[in-house]
C-alpha cells in the first residue's frame, strides 16, 4: 500500500499541556515519519504511511489526548508523500493570527510532589518545580506560540541536565517549557522590612516558616502575584494584619497543609474535595465546623464559612509541610489597589504592612489572583475566575468577529473574541483607583497581544460614569452601550449553552437602566436584537444614593417609607439609635422630594434592607456583608415562605416606556409578615430562612405567569448558596428548567464575556442569532415613533426616543 501524507491543524488547548511530545510517542509508536509543531492557531503535525494507520493515528489525537488538552477545532488535508524524516518536533512556527488557547497555570502534579520531597532526587526542595503536566503558563507567558523563548523562563538557560529532559521523548519534561532545576533557575530569598536579604535558598524557605511562626506578617511572592501570609491559629497576627492594611471585617482565605486539616474545620463533601486537589485548586468556600478551635476567630469574624485552598505551588508545599497549620493567604495589595507581582516594588507598596518579604527572581508576566468557587446544587460554581480558569475560552458556536469587552466598574473582567471562543481575562477587581485603572489598562492590551486580536468594536456598559465605559469610548471603535443586566443574562445563556429567546430573572446591587433609574430585581426575555424587560421588584427610592449600598439602615428605612401605614413610625420607635435626629428628620423629607434618593428595583438593596429590620447588620464593613450574614443565617428546617405578591405594574410607573409594561413582583407582603415575626421575637434563623424561600417561590410565580418552561438565574443576587439552590428547586418541582452559572461568575465577573455575547446575538453572528419567526415578531412591533439607537442592546436595536423619559415612582 503506497504511502500518503496527512497535515492536521489543531485549535484549542493544546500548547503548555503536554501536547506536542504526546504527538511525538504516538507517531513513534506507529512508526509514523514526519513533524509537529507549535504555532500561533494551535499545533500542525505532518505524518506519513499508510493510510489505515494514519487514520488511526488522527482518531487518536483526540481519544487518547492529555488530560488537560481540549480541541475546539481540526482541519485536516490529504496530501502526496513528501519522503518526510523520523517523527520530530520543530522549531515553531510564528507567521499568521494568534488564535491558540492559553493555558492557565495549573497546580503542582503528584509526580512533582512526590519529586520535591524526596531527599535522593535533584530537585529535592526546589521551590520551582515542574513538568508538562503541572506549573505556570498563563503568568509567565508573554506571546503565543507558547515556547519558552517566549516566556520569562527565556533569562534562564537550562543545565545539560535539564536540557537533557527537555528533549527526551521519554521524559515527562520533554518540552516543559517552565523547566528549571537549582542548577539553572529561579531562586527564593528573605528580606527584611528594609529589602536587605536574611537568607537565600533553603536557607530562606526555613527562615520565612520560622517568621510565620513568630507571628509576623510574611509578603511571599507566589505564581501570580504577592500574598500576605500569617499564621491563622495567632489572632494577635491576624488582627496585627486587618489593621496594617485596613481591612477591618472581611473573611480572608485560609490555606491548609492537606485536606485532613482542612475536614477538621469544615464540612466538605466529595465535589469540594475533588475541587481543592483539582489542577485548577481554587479557593472554596466551605462551611465552617461547629466548635473549631484552631482557628483565630478574626480569619473571618461573625461569618460560619470559611474560604479555603490547598497549597498549589512548590513553593506552598515547602512552606506548609514545614509549619503543619493553616495561613492566612491574602492578595499582597493595599485598599482598592491591584495586586503587586514585582519585587522591584515590593517594599514601597508593601512597607508597613508586611514584616519580611519572600521573593524570587522568576519574573511574573501578568498578575493572576486566586480563583474562588462554590458548590451550589451539587456543581461548581466560580465566584472569581483567575488562576486555573482564565484565560480558557468560553466556546461559541462558530468563528465570532473581533471584538473587545471592557465589563463593569466592580469585580472587572476584559474580554476579547479569539476564533469560536469569548476569552475572559483574569479578575482584575474594582476600578476604584489610579492603580487599579492601570491594571485594567495592562490586562486589556496583554489580553490583546497574546491573541492577536485587532479588535473591530469594542462594547461597554451602559453606565456613563464607569471608568471601563470611559476608557472603551477612547479606543477609536464604534461603541455599543449594553445595559448591564442584559449583559448578565447573554453570559448566563453562554455559560449554558442556551439559545434562541429566553428569561432570565437578573438579580443584583446595582446597575443602570434604560430609563435612567437604578435596575436590580429585573426577568428580561433576550429577543432577537435586544431584551424586553417582562417583570421587575417593585421600586423604591434609596436616600444617599450610592451611600444605601454601604448603609442597610438606608435601604430599611426606604422601604418601610415605601410601605407607609405608619410603619417607619413604629420601627424607628423601637429602633431609634438607627439614625441620629437629624438623620430621623432629613432622610424620610429626602424620599418624599425624591432629593438625592434615586428610583431603584434592586433585589440586593432589598437583602440589605431585611438584613437590618431582623437585626443582623446596619452598616456594612465591606460589600455584600449583610446580604452574606443574612445568607449563613438561614435555619434550614424551616419550609414555610413569607408572601409575595405578583400583579400588574401601574401605568403612571412607566410611562410610554414599554409595549407591555413589566409585572411587578411586589415585596410588601413579605416585608410586612417579616415586620410581625420581628416584634414577636421570631428567631432570625426562621425569618431569614422563610425571606429566601419567599424570593424562590416569586421566580416560580413570574415564570409560570409567563408561562415559560425554563429561567435564568444570573446576578450577584445568585452568588447566594441557600437562594440558588432554593430556587433550583422550586423551579424544578413546578416544571421549569432551571439555569444557573458555572464557569462565568454570576456576578460582574461575567459581565464583559455577556457584553460580547450580546453583541453576537444582535448582529447574528457567530451562531447566537435567533430565528427569523423572532426577529420578524421584532420588526412588526415597530411604530411611526421617532426611533433612536439605544443602549438597550447591541448596535442596530431600536427603541421609541421617548423611552428616555425618566419616571418616578409615585409618591409614598
Amino acid at each position: 500500500m503506497p504511502a500518503e501524507r496527512l497535515r492536521v491543524a489543531l485549535r484549542g488547548a493544546v500548547q503548555g499541556v503536554g501536547f506536542r511530545p504526546f504527538v511525538h510517542r504516538l507517531a513513534t509508536a506507529r512508526q509514523l515519519r514526519g513533524w509537529c509543531r507549535n504555532s500561533p492557531q494551535g499545533v500542525v503535525i505532518e505524518v506519513e504511511g499508510e493510510r489505515p494507520v494514519l487514520e488511526a493515528f488522527r482518531v487518536a489525537l483526540d481519544r487518547e489526548r492529555p488530560p488537560r488538552a481540549s480541541i475546539h477545532g481540526s482541519e485536516s488535508t490529504w496530501l502526496d508523500a513528501a519522503g518526510l524524516g523520523p517523527f520530530t518536533i520543530l522549531d515553531s512556527d510564528t507567521s499568521g493570527a494568534a488564535n491558540a488557547v492559553v493555558m492557565p497555570d495549573i497546580a503542582l502534579c503528584e509526580s512533582c510532589r512526590g519529586e520535591l520531597l524526596d531527599p535522593t532526587n535533584r530537585r529535592y526542595r526546589y521551590p520551582f518545580i515542574n513538568c508538562t503536566n503541572c506549573g505556570p503558563r498563563y503568568s509567565l507567558i508573554e506571546a503565543l506560540p507558547y515556547d519558552r523563548a517566549n516566556t520569562s523562563m527565556r533569562r534562564f538557560p537550562m543545565c545539560p541536565d535539564c536540557q537533557r529532559e527537555y528533549g527526551d521523548p521519554r521524559d515527562r519534561r520533554f518540552h516543559a517549557e517552565p523547566n528549571a532545576c537549582p542548577t539553572c533557575g529561579p531562586q527564593v530569598a528573605l528580606w527584611d522590612a528594609a529589602g536587605r536579604v536574611i537568607a537565600e535558598r533553603d536557607a530562606a524557605m526555613v527562615a520565612v516558616a520560622n517568621a510565620v511562626r513568630a507571628g509576623l506578617v510574611v509578603a511571599l511572592k507566589g505564581l501570580g502575584g504577592f500574598q500576605l501570609i500569617v499564621d491563622a491559629t495567632d489572632d494577635a497576627a491576624v488582627r496585627r494584619l486587618r489593621a496594617r492594611k485596613h481591612r477591618d471585617e472581611k473573611p480572608f482565605a485560609l490555606m491548609c497543609p492537606d485536606l485532613d486539616c482542612v475536614q477538621s474545620h469544615t464540612l466538605i463533601g466529595d465535589v469540594e474535595a475533588r475541587l481543592l486537589t483539582s489542577p485548577e485548586a481554587p479557593i472554596v468556600l466551605l462551611r465552617t465546623r461547629d466548635g473549631v478551635q484552631n482557628v483565630a476567630p478574626s480569619v473571618a469574624p461573625g461569618m460560619r464559612q470559611l474560604g479555603v485552598m490547598l497549597p498549589y505551588t512548590p513553593l506552598h508545599v515547602l512552606l506548609m509541610r514545614d509549619l503543619r497549620r493553616p495561613i492566612v493567604a491574602t492578595s499582597g495589595n493595599r485598599a482598592d489597589e491591584p495586586m503587586c507581582i514585582d519585587e522591584r516594588h515590593v517594599v514601597e507598596v508593601l512597607g508597613g504592612i508586611a514584616d519580611v518579604f519572600l521573593v524570587h527572581d522568576r519574573p511574573i508576566v501578568r498578575a493572576v489572583d486566586d480563583s474562588v468557587v462554590s458548590v451550589v446544587a451539587g456543581r461548581e460554581l466560580v465566584l472569581r475566575r483567575a488562576r486555573g480558569y482564565a484565560p480558557l475560552p468560553v466556546p461559541l458556536p462558530a468563528e465570532a468577529p473581533p471584538l473587545v469587552a471592557v465589563g463593569g466598574h466592580l469585580k472587572n473582567t476584559v474580554s476579547v473574541t479569539a476564533g469560536a471562543g469569548i476569552v475572559v481575562s483574569q479578575h482584575i477587581g474594582d476600578l476604584d483607583s489610579a492603580s487599579s485603572g492601570e491594571a485594567f489598562h495592562t490586562t486589556l492590551a496583554s489580553l490583546e497581544h497574546l491573541h492577536g486580536v485587532r479588535p473591530g468594536a469594542a462594547v461597554v456598559d451602559l453606565h456613563p460614569d464607569y471608568q471601563s465605559t470611559a476608557y472603551g469610548r477612547t479606543m477609536g471603535l464604534p461603541v455599543t452601550p449594553v445595559q448591564h443586566h442584559y449583559a448578565h443574562l447573554a453570559a448566563c445563556m453562554i455559560d449554558n449553552d442556551v439559545r434562541g429567546t429566553a428569561v432570565g430573572a437578573v438579580w443584583d446591587g446595582t446597575g443602570y437602566g434604560t430609563d435612567g433609574t437604578i435596575w436590580g430585581g429585573e426577568f428580561l426575555r433576550a429577543t432577537a436584537t435586544g431584551f424586553d424587560r417582562v417583570a421587575c421588584l417593585r421600586p423604591f427610592r434609596l436616600p444617599g444614593g450610592d451611600a444605601a449600598a454601604r448603609e442597610p439602615r438606608r435601604s430599611a428605612l426606604a422601604v418601610l417609607t415605601a410601605l407607609g401605614e405608619g410603619t417607619l413610625a413604629r420601627w424607628q420607635a423601637r429602633r431609634p439609635d438607627v439614625f441620629t435626629a437629624e438623620e430621623w428628620r432629613v432622610l424620610p423629607q429626602a424620599i418624599a422630594r425624591g432629593l438625592n434618593a434615586p428610583v431603584t428595583t434592586s433585589m440586593g438593596r432589598l437583602l440589605d434592607a431585611v438584613a437590618c429590620l431582623v437585626g443582623l447588620r446596619d452598616v456594612m464593613a465591606f460589600e455584600g456583608q449583610a446580604a452574606m450574614l443574612l445568607e449563613q443565617a438561614v435555619d434550614p428546617f424551616v419550609q414555610q415562605p413569607y408572601p409575595i405578591a405578583l400583579r400588574p405594574s401601574e401605568p403612571a410607573w412607566y410611562p410610554g416606556a414599554w409595549d407591555a409594561p413589566p409585572m411587578v413582583v411586589d415585596w410588601a407582603p413579605m416585608i410586612r409578615a417579616l415586620l410581625t415575626d420581628v416584634e414577636h421575637g421570631t428567631p432570625v434563623g426562621t425569618m431569614a430562612a422563610r425571606v429566601h424561600l419567599a424570593l424562590a417561590d416569586a421566580l416560580v410565580q413570574v415564570a409560570l405567569a409567563l408561562g415559560e418552561s425554563r429561567l435564568l438565574l444570573t446576578g450577584g443576587c445568585f452568588q447566594n448558596r441557600v437562594l440558588t439552590e432554593a430556587a433550583v428547586a422550586h423551579l424544578s418541582d413546578a416544571g421549569v428548567t432551571p439555569y444557573w452559572h458555572q464557569r462565568l461568575p454570576p456576578n460582574d465577573g461575567g459581565l464583559s464575556a455577556g457584553q460580547i455575547a450580546a453583541w453576537l446575538r444582535a448582529h447574528g453572528a457567530a451562531g447566537l442569532g435567533v430565528s427569523p419567526a423572532d426577529a420578524r415578531v421584532v420588526r412588526e412591533r415597530v411604530v411611526d415613533e421617532p426611533y433612536v439607537v439605544t443602549h438597550v442592546a447591541a448596535a442596530g436595536a431600536l427603541v421609541p426616543a421617548s423611552w428616555a423619559m425618566a419616571w418616578r415612582a409615585p409618591e409614598a
